[in-house]
């Protein structure tokens, strides 16, 4: 039994983490919610309309893309607010830093757990989503359906990674969990709901000084905003609707794009490395 178990430091942490999500229900209850609100998008979306139908692939990953740029994040942050400060408090971060361990070892075996919970959530619910489809949606081409949910997929698990790293950096830097939840969840406000709103003030807006320079910039600034170019470039806006159509007016295509959503991950893992490595004991 024991010879099946991992034995780099990295992956022993990484199933732990995984072992403790799947204990407490976490991995079932994500998984759960990714997939009533993808199958309620998907197969009753169209309710509102007064009929029943399924919707054009561009309308579908438009319509998911929205509704997830509020849940992932919210799903990142409820799994890692606690990593750092709630061992802290249990008193087992001081355990496990007694261990022949480094903290780089900790923190990437961390990481590893997380985005591997969050993978399995989103890909278990949207991959069900996507072969139900091909079952039953025969106005749908098999390889643009696989093709749409799999980019979906990757920028979905990229903008995860982006607030799994940002939570680790709040709950490095905060003494209580009450506190560290709490940050979070305002971080979260601001770019979800905050940012988001006054970015779309801005593209409806007649001012001057906002040039596609600027926009560009706006966006980058913001990984939910990356997150809603990139998925509204990669269906080419045609699904949009309203004003975060306008989004999709940026001139970046969606390698730079992506890009930028790895420069993001880049930098706030060197943060939270960086963070990890200066905390007292």
């Amino acid at each position: 039994m024991n010879m099946n178990r991992p034995r780099s430091p990295i992956l022993i942490i990484a199933y732990k983490e995984i072992c403790d999500s799947s204990r407490n229900r976490w991995l079932a209850f994500m998984g759960s919610m990714f997939l009533l609100l993808s199958l309620s998008v998907s197969f009753a979306g169209s309710a509102v309309t007064g009929s029943l139908y399924l919707p054009e692939l561009n309308s579908l990953m438009s319509s998911l893309s929205t509704i997830s740029v509020f849940i992932i994040p919210l799903a990142a942050i409820l799994l890692c607010y606690d990593s750092f400060v709630g061992e802290e408090e249990a008193g087992t971060l001081l355990l496990l830093l007694s261990y022949p361990l480094t903290r780089s070892q900790i923190i990437f075996g961390k990481l590893l757990g997380h985005i591997t919970v969050m993978l399995v959530a989103t890909g278990f619910a949207f991959g069900f989503t996507a072969a139900l489809l091909l079952l039953v949606g025969e106005q749908y081409h098999s390889a643009e359906l696989v093709a749409a949910f799999a980019q979906f997929l990757l920028s979905s698990n990229l903008l995860a990674l982006t607030f799994i790293l940002l939570s680790y950096i709040v709950s490095l830097k905060c003494t209580e969990k009450a506190k560290a939840i709490g940050c979070l969840l305002l971080l979260w406000f601001l770019f979800v709901l905050i940012y988001d709103l006054l970015l779309l003030t801005l593209l409806v807006s007649d001012f001057s000084f906002a040039n596609q320079y600027l926009i560009n910039i706006l966006i980058a600034l913001s990984p939910t905003d990356l997150y809603r170019a990139i998925n509204l470039v990669a269906i080419e806006g045609e699904g949009a609707s309203g004003g975060l159509a306008m989004i999709a007016t940026t001139d970046w295509g969606l390698s730079a794009m992506y890009a930028l959503f790895l420069l993001w991950i880049v930098s706030l893992t060197f943060i939270s490395h960086r963070t990890f490595k200066r905390k007292p004991l």
